[in-house]
């Protein structure tokens, strides 16, 4: 990039146009690398695991979501020696479902339920809201929160009929001692 700045400096004067060209080349290519940026960030654990540990973080995202939505958060079980890896999957998989609630619900009310029985973390994201139009496409989001929830070996399910609200529930085995799933 330092280079292509370079050569649309050199070229300003004696060709504007190849200038311009290089400076169009090089905006393509730092969006690109904004683009691979966000993408590493996203997938960073998010420091409010370890400041926080899981079920503070998630009743943090939960505190800082919806204004208008009333979210209640319970966790039921020791969540304190979880794989680093479902903490951060947890966390992504909360995070967007609020963001969903917020985007689209229209929700008053809304519930995540932190379940860990042996061998399995179980997670709900409920509200009351909208529900998911009968023409529903999974888009971006949905598939994150599934792709995040296949790659530890669990499921997502996404359920809502139009008017009744929307349910993300997810299940992620834990894995036994001496195994480690990397975040």
């Amino acid at each position: 990039m330092a280079m292509t700045i370079n050569m649309a400096r050199l070229s300003l004067k004696s060709s504007p146009e190849a200038a311009d060209e290089l400076l169009k080349e090089l905006h393509a290519g730092m969006s690109a690398v904004t683009g691979d940026i966000r993408e590493l960030v996203y997938g960073l654990r998010p420091p409010a695991l370890d400041d926080l540990g899981l079920a503070r973080a998630v009743r943090d995202l939960a505190g800082q979501s919806s204004p208008g939505t009333e979210i209640e958060v319970e966790v039921e079980g020791d969540l304190a020696d979880l794989p680093a890896a479902v903490e951060v999957a947890v966390y992504r998989i909360v995070q967007e479902a609020l963001t969903n609630i917020r985007r689209h619900a229209e929700a008053s009310r809304a519930r995540i339920v932190l379940q860990r029985e042996e061998p399995m973390l179980r997670v709900l994201i409920a509200d009351d809201g909208k529900g998911l139009p009968a023409s529903h496409r999974a888009g971006v989001g949905l598939g994150s929160m599934r792709e995040r929830a296949a790659e530890l070996g669990g499921i997502c399910v996404v359920t809502g009929e139009p008017g009744a609200g929307t349910r993300v529930e997810v299940m992620l085995p834990l894995l036994t001692a001496g195994m480690s799933l990397r975040p």
